[in-house]
């Protein structure tokens, strides 16, 4: 099939990638013309274990191109994808649909024939009745379908979410349309990967839904962690305990300093404001959110305290600034608020990050980026694991107890067991434990 990915962000682009790993014929589009030459020059604008090399295999067969020109690449298409961006709209909340509106309209001046147009953008229920609504008003006489088709991917993991995903959900009630997206996820059909087909405005719903479910999960669990910490529990086994229950499940219940990233912060704020809209308010997740943005700062607190209640002065060693491991996005991390916390307590921060300090310089201009981990605690007060990517599983705590000035470790992702950092002279704070 002939597919057209309006946006090469981080969903187009994955998204695109793996459908032409399939065997269709992708073509991604951005408006973005430097963006498309670094594509083109094999350069990813995006950090995804991967996908450069998926990328490059696919574009060498022919299969994956890219484009500034929407119109052309929309002519002849048999599904055209929108994912672009839908970020918090300023002031209020609400998902900004600017850009799924203006992608829209411009594919309806570009429709040449019939074609099936999806969302794959996170959008708010009844977004797909308005686009819909645009593409008739503008686009002619052709016929014209729109699909809901919600993305499930996880930073770091995307290409395997995408190529075995535990469900594909596609909101339509027309059958040309439900036709077309067979034909498009058939290589996932064929291993046995379910798929849902739903009305539109439920698929809009379960995305959202299903972010707000995870983000309670992992909200919950951090509550219980300072209950641990105040009745003398542990967390981790806690954790366990009650991940066992398969009613319950082990997945996004490890306690830390809060979630961030592209989806659950916006999408949370989304879903509440349509709950709004129609008067149906979801009090869990407005204490999620409330309950997540203080997790952060509470944070910085707990590094303050593990120094003596004395920041001012004192020099900090911030492992980890990406909100999670294997991607570069610093988008809502905690390390931004953990990290301003600090400076405004008068402390001096030394920073190390595999993949994000690129994008942390452009929004954490008053600290000090280092080289490696080692770096970064020379002559440090107190070293923070702060994201738990694989190279701070085994650090040489002896190493770093030499070239620290004080033997403070605060651990935020629950790395390693107390006994072994106190074993090498580190006061050691963990979390809920």
């Amino acid at each position: 099939m002939r597919i057209t990915m309006i946006g090469s962000g981080y969903v187009g682009l994955v998204s695109g990638a793996c459908f032409s790993d399939f065997g269709h014929d992708v073509i991604c589009v951005d408006k973005d013309a430097s963006k498309i030459e670094a594509l083109e020059a094999g350069r990813m604008p995006i950090f995804e274990p991967g996908l450069d090399t998926l990328v490059a295999t696919n574009v060498a067969a022919g299969r994956l191109k890219f484009t500034t020109d929407l119109h052309a690449a929309v002519r002849g298409a048999d599904a055209v994808f929108i994912a672009v961006g839908t970020p918090s709209r300023r002031g209020d909340g609400h998902a900004d649909l600017t850009y799924v509106f203006a992608a829209t309209r411009e594919i309806a001046e570009a429709i040449d024939g019939p074609v099936v147009v999806v969302t794959k953008s996170t959008v708010p229920v009844g977004t797909g009745d308005k686009v819909e609504e645009i593409l008739l008003e503008l686009a002619g006489d052709f016929p014209i379908a729109v699909v809901s088709n919600p993305e499930f991917l996880r930073e770091g993991a995307a290409i395997g979410d995408f190529k075995r995903p535990d469900r594909i959900v596609i909101g339509t009630e027309d059958e040309r349309a439900k036709d077309v997206m067979r034909e498009v996820y058939r290589p996932l059909y064929l291993n046995e990967s379910p798929i849902l087909f739903v009305g539109r405005r439920t698929s809009e719903l379960i995305k959202y839904a299903a972010n707000a479910f995870l983000a309670t999960k992992i909200t919950f669990i951090n509550e219980i962690a300072d209950l641990c910490e105040a009745v003398g529990a542990n967390v981790q086994d806690v954790s366990r305990g009650i991940g066992l229950d398969k009613r319950i499940g082990s997945k996004f219940l490890h306690a830390g300093p809060g979630y961030g990233g592209s989806c659950f912060p916006k999408d949370t704020l989304a879903l509440l404001k349509t709950a709004e809209d129609y008067e149906t308010p979801v009090r869990i997740v407005e204490a999620v959110v409330q309950v997540n943005d203080n997790r952060k700062r509470a944070m910085g607190r707990k590094v303050i305290k593990a120094l003596g209640n004395e920041a001012k002065g004192k020099t900090v060693a911030i492992l980890g600034l990406t909100f999670k491991p294997n991607t570069d996005d610093m988008r809502d991390a905690p390390s931004l608020a953990i990290i301003q916390s600090l400076l405004d307590a008068g402390a001096t921060v030394r920073a190390h990050d595999p993949e994000g300090m690129d994008i942390a310089k452009t929004v954490l201009p008053g600290i000090t980026y280092c080289g490696d981990a080692y770096e970064a605690a020379t002559g440090a007060d107190a070293i923070v694991i702060v994201t738990e990517w694989d190279i701070y599983r085994a650090l040489d705590l002896k190493r770093l107890s030499t070239i620290m000035t004080s033997k403070v470790m605060v651990d935020l992702r629950n790395v390693y067991p107390s006994a072994d950092v106190e074993r090498a002279g580190f006061a050691y704070s963990a979390v809920g434990r």
